[in-house]
């Protein structure tokens, strides 16, 4: 593809998205829809004039790694400290009931083959970090303690994203499972978040010390996008998900994170709000063409929409697909409103959905009809998510 044609659809997408994005919120539908409608309508789905391709994929990818460094900027830790276990909880049933409950439907209900049962099983697992605590930060809910729930519950449902995805990989070629070399990976991610948050730290203690040493402050903004890029590539070599690099990075920066045995590491309030002022524009340009991404990934034509067969497949893995996520919000003590937002938070599958549905077609384990049941439920579940939450979310 021409480098010519690139800035053609950067143009389309970075314009559309905003107008879309803003009309939709205009009349109360959470911007985000309106940005994945862009992606629908301009990709295979509909008009076909975008396909997904590297040079997209790149940016939509730095777009939600910003968007996590953002996130992680503005969390409150101590308030992610109170609510660890019950992300924790919540990560865990949101992960094990749709994975356990897909299998069973698929496997005794449909009967179909035990390989394919447990894949789509793990593929109901996923949940789209990056849709989630953008839909709540529009909302402004992000600095309430279920929205701390639900964003630890996602970092924690991401990690397990990766090794439910490992694990079948495994299973699908071999028909075994390593628990070995599942535990390293376990203890190699474990061992990124102990001691990155240090490193994070140390790097911008240098960061500002070479600014005021160079007498200006024009050293910090591309220093800081090199940190999280590097931190990315930190994670990635874990075996973890990129974006959880970029959110460790953002957490570790923020004013309100401290290493209890290493004070003087803490971000000054200068820093701090250089570092919010250098991401800020990033993540308002590049994080549209994540989400108009998911909606140009999304191929509704390959859907048969006459076919029973695959409303009736549709409808009992979307409803595991539903009931399994909303009732981990039932797992922590809070009030039942609270719960039910906990709940369809961690619905929306997004782009995870996608890339477990397309490793399920590649390696033979969805066939044409099966893989369209995957992309409607991970559409299905994406596109609800948002406006449910917006309706709970009114006071």
């Amino acid at each position: 593809m021409e480098l010519h044609t690139i800035f053609l659809y950067l143009a389309i997408i970075l314009f559309l998205a905003r107008i879309i994005g803003d009309t939709f919120a205009r009349f109360g539908i959470p911007a985000v829809l309106g940005e994945i409608l862009v992606g629908v309508i301009l990709g295979q789905s509909a008009l076909g004039l975008i396909s997904p391709n590297e040079v997209l994929k790149l940016l939509a990818e730095i777009g939600v790694i910003l968007l996590l460094f953002h996130i992680g900027l503005e969390a409150d830790i101590n308030q992610l400290k109170k609510v660890g276990l019950y992300a924790f909880v919540v990560a865990f049933v949101g992960a094990s009931a749709p994975m356990l409950l897909g299998f069973f439907v698929s496997y005794y209900l449909l009967r179909l083959p035990l390989t394919t049962s447990i894949f789509i099983g793990g593929t109901l697992t996923a949940t789209s970090i990056g849709i989630t605590v953008r839909v709540l930060d529009d909302l402004g809910k992000m600095k309430e303690k279920f929205a701390q729930i639900v964003l630890g519950a996602a970092v924690l449902d991401d990690i397990f994203g990766v090794i439910v995805l490992a694990a079948l990989y495994e299973f699908s070629k071999e028909g075994a499972v390593h628990f070995d070399a599942l535990i390293m990976l376990v203890l190699y991610i474990a061992t990124f978040f102990i001691f990155s948050p240090i490193l994070a730290q140390i790097m911008a203690r240098i960061i500002s010390m070479l600014s005021r040493k160079l007498k200006t402050e024009d050293f910090i903004p591309p220093t800081v996008v090199a940190t999280i890029f590097l931190f990315a590539f930190l994670a990635h070599e874990v075996g973890s998900p990129e974006i959880l690099g970029a959110f460790t990075a953002g957490l570790a920066l923020s004013r309100r994170f401290a290493i209890p045995f290493a004070m003087f590491l803490r971000t000054d309030e200068k820093m701090a709000h250089k570092v919010e002022h250098t991401i800020m524009p990033l993540v308002w340009v590049l994080t549209p063409i994540f989400f108009v991404y998911v909606g140009i990934q999304l191929n509704l034509k390959a859907i048969d929409f006459t076919s029973g067969k695959f409303w009736i497949l549709s409808f009992l893995i979307l409803i595991v697909a539903i009931v399994g996520k909303v009732i981990a919000g039932f797992f922590v003590r809070v009030p039942l409103k609270e719960k039910l937002l906990i709940g369809f938070s961690m619905m929306p599958r997004g782009e995870v959905g996608l890339i477990f549905a397309e490793f399920g077609r590649q390696i033979g384990l969805y066939d044409d009809m099966l893989y369209a049941v995957i992309i409607f439920v991970v559409a299905a579940t994406t596109l609800m998510a948002p406006l449910i939450l917006k309706l709970l979310a009114k006071e």
